[in-house]
């Protein structure tokens, strides 16, 4: 429901928040605090490994929400410091599940990439970026899972922030690059998995290529103000 309220699918193919409006909320950011402490309380190993996911992809998605939301007006993430010496949110506290204290990044990369290894964790979370895949605009679930996670990887190698062609040259978001050994590890296994979830217009370029001649990434955040 708040992903519903706050969230909207703009004509450009990004997904925008209303952070502005949302921090305005009282009801709406206590309503928020609420989902991230009922799923805090939660014993996740108690569910199937698809509700496992759904679990820790909602936590994560929720988590980095609430911080953008609490350091409204930013024009990055990267603006929010977990310390003077490091640039965004992920190294600091931010839930304890389960005794355990979790920032966004042992969510990310010490829960999600490491108990799945599936490279379409990376289209489940968001960074609040304007180049990362689309926050979804509701909740994830275990059932029917693979499928959303299919189309939520779809619509970002579709769209020219995670693959775009510049001439003959293959250029891609700098996620591929940065976590190419989820992809499998080398440019020719990279661009398998993107004419993977490609268009046949685009397919039929990627599979003409072998190499990835650059990348890109837009940090700036994925705020309705930002058009």
């Amino acid at each position: 429901a708040l992903l519903a309220r706050w969230t909207e699918a703009s004509s450009d193919g990004v997904v925008r928040v209303d952070y502005a409006g949302w921090r305005r909320s009282d009801p709406d950011r206590e309503a928020l605090g609420r989902y991230i402490n009922h799923l805090s309380g939660l014993d996740p190993r108690a569910l199937t490994r698809p509700d496992q996911f759904a679990f820790w992809a909602n936590l994560y998605n929720a988590l980095t929400l609430r911080e953008v939301i609490d350091a409204w007006p930013v024009r990055s993430i990267r603006d929010i410091r977990s310390s003077w010496l490091v640039a965004g949110p992920w190294k600091k506290t931010v839930a304890r599940v389960r005794g355990v204290d979790l920032s966004l990044d042992d969510i990310e990369h010490g829960i999600l990439r490491k108990g799945w290894s599936d490279p379409r964790v990376h289209y489940a979370v968001n960074c609040a970026s304007f180049g990362c895949p689309n926050l979804p605009r509701k909740a994830w679930r275990g059932a029917g899972l693979a499928p959303a996670l299919d189309a939520a990887a779809r619509a970002y190698v579709n769209h020219p922030r995670g693959v775009a062609f510049k001439g003959a040259a293959l250029s891609v978001s700098s996620i591929y690059r940065w976590y190419a050994s989820d992809f499998g590890g080398s440019d020719r296994r990279v661009i398998d998995h993107l004419a993977g979830h490609a268009a046949a217009p685009l397919k039929a370029r990627l599979l003409q290529v072998d190499r990835i001649a650059g990348d890109t990434y837009n940090w700036s955040v994925n705020a309705m103000e930002n058009r």
